[in-house]
């Protein structure tokens, strides 16, 4: 029988996620990235597993919110829209960073202040803005000329921010080159906004994902300041607000910054802008990334050119997408320990060459069954995870969302 066949209650985790069920746990706080929590979640919930964990989650919000003072943390949905991530952002007093209709639809459901949320998708449909204004979102982003006038019929009801790209070639994914205006541009858009009637409240940016440093972000900071002063000269709007993005980095194997270190050099170019400037940020990966675990299961094994290959239930179209679309190498682990360990090879399920999790691997000898724990699986991987070739994906669980919750399933929003 698979892992996936067998649950709690005698149903199917597939049965349960379709019934919306909620199966609320009797302990205290756990800590369910310890082997023994692991194997008690897969026997209960099946695998494959996300297992996310809230408490890491507000851990990792509040480390970013000190190494920042007065900047309010939009957590971007994109890496993990999760409601019971979502959820335990707004009750920390977090804010929220939107940027398709279903978000919006998915923060609406969850009854969100749209007061606390913004658009930030710099190209989008005349639906997209509809649906996000008939929510109750007032902010929205744009980068070129076409976008602001877009926003010439809803000039009463929207406001913007105008993205301005900074090229980060050291990031690991340099998010100016799709999106944003050079610096040089920024103001005659605001001219163009001004000459429309659409109100824009200040300037965004975002240095790309994974940043090595700080360094891009001061320069942007430095060059928004004055981008800033001299559209207020001109009375070209309000001009109160700067968004500083995300792209804080968090480890893969590989140590990064201290969060308070890596925050030091923004502090100091973020204080030297004037008092009424509102600054935010988008943090997504920071908040999520390490708050998660995936879990999958041998579901068989090979012996090819003297290694063990072990084939699991998750891969590169599932939860280990990411490997593929965000170039993140998760450290794997395998919780069977005792034995020699050879060098061996991870597969996915699917029948395809391509899905390949990791080769030589120094592993025990593994066996139908035995499982394997992906760690900082929170960005990037269940939400851009796949059902080719009909595999499923990975049931998530969130443990910890109260004092007392120790494994609630959520269904799929």
């Amino acid at each position: 029988m698979s892992m996936r066949a067998k649950s709690g209650r005698g149903k199917s985790v597939g049965d349960r996620r379709r019934q919306g069920g909620v199966r609320p746990a009797a302990r205290g706080w756990i800590d369910p990235f310890r082997h023994e929590e692991i194997r008690r979640l897969v026997q209960e919930f099946g695998s494959p597993l996300l297992i996310v964990d809230c408490q890491r989650v507000r851990d990792q919000y509040r480390k970013l919110h000190k190494a920042l003072p007065g900047v309010d943390l939009h957590y971007a949905l994109k890496p993990l829209p999760h409601p019971a991530v979502v959820e335990t952002i707004v009750e920390l007093g977090g804010w929220l960073d939107l940027a398709t209709t279903g978000e919006v639809q998915l923060a609406e459901r969850l009854g969100i202040d749209p007061a606390r949320c913004i658009h930030t998708h710099p190209i989008k449909r005349d639906i997209d803005i509809r649906n996000a204004l008939a929510a109750g979102v007032r902010t929205f982003v744009a980068d070129n000329p076409d976008e602001i006038r877009k926003f010439a019929s809803y000039r009463d009801q929207a406001e913007l921010l105008l993205r301005v790209s900074f090229r980060s070639p050291g990031a690991v994914c340099d998010l100016s080159r799709k999106f944003g205006c050079d610096p040089e541009d920024a103001l005659a858009l605001a001219r163009l906004a001004r000459q429309l009637g659409v109100e824009v409240r200040g300037l965004s940016f975002h240095v790309g994902s994974q940043a090595a440093d700080a360094a891009k972000h001061v320069e942007a900071i430095e060059v928004c300041k004055a981008l800033l002063a001299a559209a207020r000269r001109e009375k070209l709007g309000r001009f109160d607000t700067l968004d500083i993005g995300g792209g804080f980095p968090i480890a893969y194997g590989r140590r990064v910054a201290d969060i308070a270190r890596f925050c030091a050099p923004i502090r100091a170019a973020l204080a030297r802008l004037p008092a009424r400037i509102r600054v935010i940020a988008e943090p997504g990966r920071y908040i999520v990334g390490p708050a998660a675990i995936g879990v999958a299961s041998v579901m068989g094994r090979a012996r090819r050119e003297g290694h063990w290959w072990y084939y699991l239930d998750d891969g590169l179209y599932g939860s280990y997408s990411g490997q593929l679309f965000d170039h993140a190498r998760y450290p794997v682990e395998a919780l069977r320990q005792s034995g020699e360990k050879l060098p061996s090879v991870l597969a996915g399920p699917t029948c395809d060459s391509i899905d390949v999790i990791a080769e030589n691997l120094l592993l025990p000898e593994l066996r139908a069954g035995d499982l394997i724990v992906g760690r900082a699986m929170g960005a990037y991987t269940w939400a851009s995870a796949s059902e080719f070739n009909f595999f499923p994906k990975a049931t998530v669980v969130s443990v910890n969302r109260t004092r007392g919750d120790t494994g609630t399933v959520m269904p799929v929003p």
